[in-house]
């Protein structure tokens, strides 16, 4: 994929670490029930928004699995791959990676890397010793709110602070799709991500979402793509692809970055002390 190096770094950061403002969207997620039964609803595309995760399976029936395991792959064109078991506790957002193939996220250490979020603090393990580089604990910092947020974005995108706007109705190929617009609240001047979210008005899906990554300076999105499968009763975009794309849906010629999560399994009986250093 010939795009210039700072591009490439961006696109590196989107999945493996993504934005900054990822750790304070996951932050503000309660870890009670939603009572989303009893939602007043801001406008259509609020409205939208609900009857997708009612769909998909909302913020009550994800938090009931009480944690999942799956393993994680991303695969950039120039084929270098990332592949790591995730372990996740919902209650609290715990987060935990186990990279045995690391070559787009640090990549300069050799061996096994594990990442934890224990609720409190960020670490990091190399070949089974604590890693204290600021640095690489950045990075972390990054990963792990990141990670989880993806795998729970379609329920989270209810979350509180949240602003909806319908943008359009727009046919792509032969699906006819409701274009909503999500922006996040901000307490301070710095812009924030859009999400420009493709909701399927047959089946209620987002079928693709377009997104921008402010934090490193790129307002043009990048168009998602996903194929979902049904897990434990819920419906899950297990598979993946992104690249950079204009606010119509219209991408480029370049080769799609690829992201797979397989067996994937719900209610393991983690505890917190398996996100512990």
């Amino acid at each position: 994929m010939r795009i210039p190096l700072v591009f490439s770094i961006i696109l590196m950061f989107t999945f493996t670490s993504c934005k900054n403002d990822t750790q304070e969207k996951t932050k503000k997620t309660p870890t009670k029930e939603l009572k989303e039964n009893k939602l007043e609803f801001k406008n259509k595309a609020h409205e939208l928004v609900y009857q997708m995760t009612q769909k998909v399976g909302n913020y009550s029936k994800l938090i009931a699995k009480k944690d999942v395991v799956y393993t994680y792959t991303y695969q950039t064109p120039d084929g270098k791959t990332d592949i790591s078991t995730e372990k996740y506790i919902f209650n609290g957002e715990l987060s935990y990676g186990k990279y045995e193939t690391h070559e787009r996220t640090l990549a300069n250490l050799e061996g096994t890397i594990e990442q934890g979020y224990d609720g409190s603090e960020y670490w990091l393990k190399h070949n089974g010793n604590l890693v204290t580089d600021s640095v690489a604990l950045k990075r972390v910092a990054f990963n792990r709110p990141t990670n989880y947020y993806w795998f729970t974005m379609m329920q989270k995108l209810l979350d509180p602070g949240l602003h909806y706007e319908y943008i359009k109705e727009q046919t792509i190929g032969e699906t006819i799709y409701d274009v909503v617009k999500v922006t996040f609240e901000t307490k301070d001047n710095k812009p924030k991500d859009i999400y420009q979210l493709y909701i399927n008005k047959d089946t209620k899906l987002v079928d693709q979402f377009l997104f921008t990554v402010m934090d490193f300076g790129k307002a043009d999105p990048l168009l998602m793509e996903m194929t979902y499968e049904t897990i434990d009763g819920l419906l899950i975009p297990t598979q993946r692809r992104y690249k950079a794309s204009n606010w119509d849906a219209e991408v480029t010629n370049n080769p799609w970055i690829l992201v797979k999560w397989t067996d994937i399994k719900f209610n393991n009986g983690l505890s917190k002390a398996d996100f512990k250093k």
